[in-house]
């Protein structure tokens, strides 16, 4: 190689970083962490609530095909156990779609491990679909508030 030597491996005068630069960095890196921190631990809870609302788009999707094939919504006694497996009850389902109107063959539970509310007719609409929420009350503020099929954009 030429132009290699080992006076270009030589470096120049180092220095190291004192205790204070030190501390002064720790102290911002303290400071940065404080204030992103918090934002990022309210993240899990909103990717819960945006779950829970594709999963009450995805029921309603289903809920349409299943009246597009049977002329009315399963009503609330058939609730959206109806999507899996024929009604037994109430008003019988004459063109159940084999195979049921969702793909893992179950009802979905929301992102709390709860089940979805499932009111027909509703008062909101055809049909309501709720899920209540990490509380599982209804009503509730901030996180705590219900996730309504009537109010999801």
């Amino acid at each position: 190689m030429k132009g290699w030597n080992r006076e270009s491996l030589r470096v120049g005068n180092m220095q190291g970083f004192t205790l204070i630069e030190l501390m002064v960095v720790m102290v911002i890196l303290g400071i940065l962490a404080g204030l992103i921190v918090p934002r990022i631990m309210d993240r899990p809870e909103e990717a819960r609530r945006t779950k829970a609302a594709i999963q009450i788009r995805s029921l309603e999707q289903a809920l349409k095909l299943y009246k597009l094939d049977n002329g009315q919504y399963p009503t609330t006694e058939q609730g959206l156990q109806a999507l899996v497996e024929p009604p037994s009850v109430g008003r019988l389902a004459k063109r159940w779609r084999e195979g049921g109107y969702l793909e893992k063959g179950k009802t979905p539970l929301d992102p709390w491990e709860n089940e979805f509310v499932y009111i027909s007719p509703g008062l909101n609409g055809d049909f309501d679909l709720i899920s209540y929420g990490p509380d599982n009350e209804p009503g509730g503020d901030g996180n705590d508030a219900d996730i309504n099929n009537w109010e999801i954009e």
